[in-house]
């Protein structure tokens, strides 16, 4: 068995995988500031659920920003490498990779053999990425899962013209006050996600979203769908497909 651990700003994921490549334990954990501990957490879980153990890995493999400090794995890979095997593993053709994240989002370019052929990340800001969602949600005194279902009950979209989280917050306010209704607000929130996906780069291709917002935020997928006139479409377990690109790097360590 293989496993792969994807330790991220917000959330360490780790997954075990079989030699044929199938998914048999996965677990997320929030990282902290302790990120052995959550990686060794993480990787517990996940061994317990495909009923495995440490001797039975035979190479581990880690991404995401804390990749470098975890001692007892076999070699690293960039989340870009990453979420690019992972997604490539399903749709074995020319995509794009959109994975939004915690802390910055990617537009992830592969050609018909998987190799990569061009990448985008946000600038160096919070908005458009899950703590965004986050400290939206938090300024708005709502639970930060019940975004996306209110969003689907919007009957319009709310146009958010702030990128700055701050000035975002001001914004919502300011509409709320006006009598703005909420669900449209929350919906207009998601779409100006969808908005910063789109000019960050073009999405030629078959789209493909992955990544921890993603996972449990749907409507994003519908809005940009809606923004660029394509079908997007979410990967298979979109939060842990880092970790899983990681294993599948992990099946190659071992073979060499």
């Amino acid at each position: 068995m293989f496993a792969g651990i994807d330790i991220g700003a917000t959330t360490t994921k780790a997954v075990v995988i079989d030699e044929n490549k199938k998914l048999l334990g996965r677990f997320v954990k929030r990282s902290g500031t302790d990120l052995i501990s959550a990686t060794t957490e993480a990787l517990d879980q996940a061994m317990t659920q495909a009923d495995t153990n440490r001797d039975s890995i035979h190479a581990i493999v880690a991404t995401g920003y804390g990749r470098k400090n975890i001692p007892f794995v076999q070699d690293t890979k960039t989340e870009i490498s990453c979420h690019g095997r992972g997604c490539f593993h399903y749709f074995p053709e020319a995509i794009t990779v959109v994975d939004i994240g915690g802390q910055d989002s990617k537009i992830i370019k592969l050609d018909e053999e998987g190799k990569r052929i061009g990448f985008k990340m946000n600038r160096k800001c919070a908005a458009g990425t899950g703590a965004f969602l986050e400290e939206i949600a938090y300024k708005m005194d709502i639970p930060l899962g019940d975004l996306n279902a209110i969003a689907h009950e919007a009957s319009d979209t709310a146009k958010i013209g702030s990128y700055c989280t701050v000035f975002t917050a001001t914004e919502i306010l300011d509409r709320i006050r006006a009598g703005e209704r909420m669900d449209g607000i929350i919906r207009g929130l998601f779409d100006s996600v969808a908005k910063r996906i789109v000019e960050m780069d073009t999405l030629p291709g078959r789209v493909i979203m992955t990544g921890g917002v993603i996972a449990f935020n749907d409507i994003v997928a519908e809005l940009l769908s809606s923004r660029t006139g394509i079908e997007v479409e979410i990967a298979p377990h979109p939060q842990e497909m880092g970790a899983f690109g990681a294993a599948l790097f992990a099946s190659d360590v071992s073979s060499q």
